[in-house]
């Protein structure tokens, strides 16, 4: 069903049949919505990055924050992560299938922003 706000004849408004669950929005912004999670994406789009190269593509991000996201987004499926090496440990992220599926949504975001001068 469809939710509907209405008015009463004191200005209150009311919904009608709310959502009970998250709606599409917010659970694909819980996805790539965080804070540096949409760069990250945008960053893994052409090949696989190593850890420190990301970080230096990421600038202000600490690398608590952007392992932290990289876990989280490896655990919803839109990150690969491979070890390269083990001593010293050298990792690489790439997007798997589900993770590209964003980068037309993150390429519509940067192009409103461009155009916004945002």
């Amino acid at each position: 069903m469809k939710s509907v706000v209405e008015t009463d004849d004191k200005g209150r408004k009311k919904v009608l049949n709310a959502c009970l669950e998250p709606c599409a929005i917010e659970k694909g912004m819980r996805l790539i919505g965080g804070k540096w999670t949409g760069s990250i994406i945008y960053h893994l789009k052409d090949e696989p990055v190593r850890f420190n190269d990301l970080t230096r593509l990421l600038g202000g991000a600490s690398k608590k924050m952007i392992d932290q996201r990289l876990k989280e987004l490896e655990a919803n499926g839109m990150v690969l992560r491979t070890v390269i090496s083990d001593r010293p440990v050298a990792v690489s992220y790439e997007l798997t299938e589900f993770g590209r599926s964003a980068l037309s949504i993150l390429e519509q975001l940067r192009s409103w922003s461009e155009h916004n001068d945002i």
